[in-house]
């Protein structure tokens, strides 16, 4: 019955299947940042935050 999980023991085939899912939620991250051009307007706007000058 619990055969299927001596499968995931053995690192020749854990290996490439978390290759898999890390890509998979690497690509994931990219497409949430860059998939929406609101959002990616709104980063754009964030990326000079550092450089302003405090107004007193």
């Amino acid at each position: 019955m619990m055969e299927w999980m001596l499968w995931f023991t053995r690192f020749e085939n854990t290996k490439p299947l978390s290759l898999v899912i890390f890509f998979l939620v690497f690509c994931g991250v990219l497409f949430y940042l860059f998939g929406s051009k609101t959002r990616s307007e709104t980063l754009e706007s964030h990326k000079n935050i550092p450089l302003q000058d405090d107004e007193i």
